[in-house]
């Protein structure tokens, strides 16, 4: 598991290979990540938006962009989190993963940057 703050707002990933929806032979890599977002400040915050970069290792640099995550603005209060799990799908065994939440400040409206810590997508022939 990979952590990271980026003002009192606290993104743990964890990374789980899908060998049943992956296919080497085709250079079909599937991997799940579940992300918490916990809130350490003393003011609820509202996800609004995430960026990613998913860089596989044969080179490719893709860019997501959008509205919330899963379909999602959670509002998060302090003290509390907020978990869910995607998917991302690469043509290489390895690569990595990372990026930004804009999340916003609800007592002053005040948007905020937070960090995706980077994490790397394994296959586990790759770690023997």
């Amino acid at each position: 598991m990979v952590q990271q703050v980026t003002e009192g707002v606290n993104i743990m990933v964890e990374v789980f290979y899908q060998a049943a929806q992956s296919n080497p032979l085709n250079s079909e890599y599937l991997f799940a990540y579940r992300i918490t977002i916990e809130n350490l400040t003393v003011y609820p915050v509202k996800l609004l938006s995430r960026h990613w970069h998913i860089i596989d290792s044969n080179g490719t640099h893709r860019e997501v962009e959008g509205d919330g995550v899963v379909g999602q603005q959670p509002i998060i209060s302090p003290g509390d989190s907020y978990q869910y799990t995607s998917a991302a799908n690469l043509h290489s065994d390895i690569g990595k993963m990372y990026g930004t939440y804009l999340v916003e400040n609800l007592f002053n409206k005040r948007k905020i940057k937070v960090a995706i810590p980077q994490f790397h997508l394994i296959a586990p022939a790759k770690l023997n």
